[in-house]
Parts: C-alpha cells; structure tokens; sequence
C-alpha cells in the first residue's frame, strides 16, 4: 500500500475503523528516525515514554520528564509531513487534576508539530480526557496495562479484568478519546473490546482483532537489548548490522585503510 498523499488526521484516522483499515504505528523518538517512518508509509508515530528505556536505558518508563517528552515530540513532529503524531504524557503531568493536565497537554500542542496526547488510564480518568477534548486537545486513551502502575500492578502481566477493561473502553470513548491503546490483553477479550466501541483501538500484545498495531520501533529493526518481548516482532537485525559495520570500520582505521584517497582531499 501507498503512504497516504494528504496528511493525516484525528477524524481521519477514526475513519479508519469504519472502512475496515488496518491502522499502522510506531514509535519514534528523534528526526531521522521520524522521517524515514513516515517515508516508508505508517499512519501514526507516537513519541513514547518508552524513551526512558530504550533511549536513556532505564527500566522503567517513570523518569521520563515533560521537559524530555517535549524535547522528543519537537524533532519527531518536526520530522513529520504526513503521519499522525501522538505524544505520551509522561508519569505525573496528569495525575496531579485536570489544571495540570490541561497545561502539560497544551504545551504539547502548542511546542511542537505534534497533534495529540495519550494518557494511561480508563474510567478514573474519563473527567481529564474530557477537558482536554474540551479544550480542543485530541486525546489517545491508554487501558491494559499501564507501564506508568508498574510499581502497582506488580509487573508486566496480562490484563485479564474483563468486566473493567469494558467500563474503562466505554468511559473513555464517552469522555471523548479519539482511539484507545489496547496493552497486553488477551486476543478474545481486545476484540470484544474493539467491537464495543466505534473508536479505533490500537493493540500491542492485544492479537490481530484491533483495528490498529503499534510496535517499539527498537524492537521491530532488531535493535533491543536484552529479550524481545513476546508481543514484538523483528522485521531486521541491524543490532548486529551496526556492530559488524563499526567492527569493520575499527579494522580499517587500524590498518591504515580508511580513509583512502575517495575519502580525502587533494
């Protein structure tokens, strides 16, 4: 399939999911990175706070700052000429009210190229979302597991609650949410959930029944260090790419090889 011509767009996007279009997204973290994605055609990047991990080699995404987030979504958005960009809302820019989520949320969209937020939460945050939207503030919903609870949840687990899972996609969907992030939750229960709603929902670890997949951009070029998580799937393995390229070049400098006469000026 052809990358879109025209840009896309929230109602777009939501589009989608009445058309019977599979959404595509990944992560994305810096400019070049951005615009080689949205070159190769993906309908959606979001700029996660996942970046605390696979950026800055933490293991968790709680240190994550607005200030880094902001950083981020600048060069992404700066990046993009076709794709949706979402941006996370990291741990604490929202949980303190709606004063703080709407001012946090608003710099996003007013500091970047960026055109929504994604916040972690189901039904408790349905008021937040809410005035967000109402502020004109497009807002991604985030239910399943919520890396931001880890210390809470107790790990990364499936989330198999299906009676809450429901509420917090109908909680959401009402308070606005233009799509809904669907992590780690059993195939059967993600397409229930997908066709209770008339928003998109986008899975990772959530089976082919959404209408949309998102993948850490890490783990889909072969790049992740440590176990590749059970959900992910790489479409490459530049992790040993890169290294036998800067194996060589360490071998070439060494010997005098590099650089030679087309690498020099005369």
């Amino acid at each position: 399939m052809q990358p879109h011509e025209s840009p896309m767009t929230i109602t777009r996007l939501m589009a989608m999911k009445s058309a019977g279009q599979k959404i595509t997204m990944l992560t994305a973290y810096d400019y070049t990175m951005a615009r080689l994605l949205d070159e190769a055609g993906v309908d959606g990047l979001l700029v996660g706070d996942s970046l605390a991990m696979v950026v800055q080699g933490h293991p968790t995404t709680l240190p994550a700052t607005m200030e880094q987030m902001l950083y981020h979504a600048e060069m992404v958005g700066r990046a993009v000429r076709r794709c949706l960009v979402v941006v996370d809302m990291p741990f604490m820019s929202y949980q303190l009210g709606i004063r703080d989520a709407l001012a946090n949320a608003g710099r996003v969209l007013k500091q970047t190229r960026c055109q929504a937020v994604k916040l972690e939460g189901g039904a408790e945050l349905a008021e937040t979302i809410a005035a967000l939207v109402q502020a004109g503030i497009p807002v991604m919903a985030h239910i399943g597991l919520r890396p931001q609870m880890i210390h809470q949840s107790g790990g990364y687990t499936v989330q198999r609650n299906r009676q809450q899972l429901l509420q917090d996609a109908q909680a959401v969907q009402q308070a606005g949410a233009f799509s809904i992030l669907l992590e780690c939750i059993p195939s059967d229960l993600a397409a229930e959930i997908t066709g209770s709603v008339q928003v998109p929902t986008i899975g990772i670890g959530a089976g082919a029944g959404c209408d949309g997949q998102i993948q850490v951009i890490h783990d889909l070029l072969g790049l992740t260090l440590g176990r590749l998580p059970r959900h992910a799937k790489a479409y490459a393995d530049l992790k040993a790419a890169i290294q036998q390229a800067v194996a060589q070049y360490c071998q070439e400098v060494r010997q005098g090889v590099f650089p030679s006469q087309d690498q020099s000026f005369l």
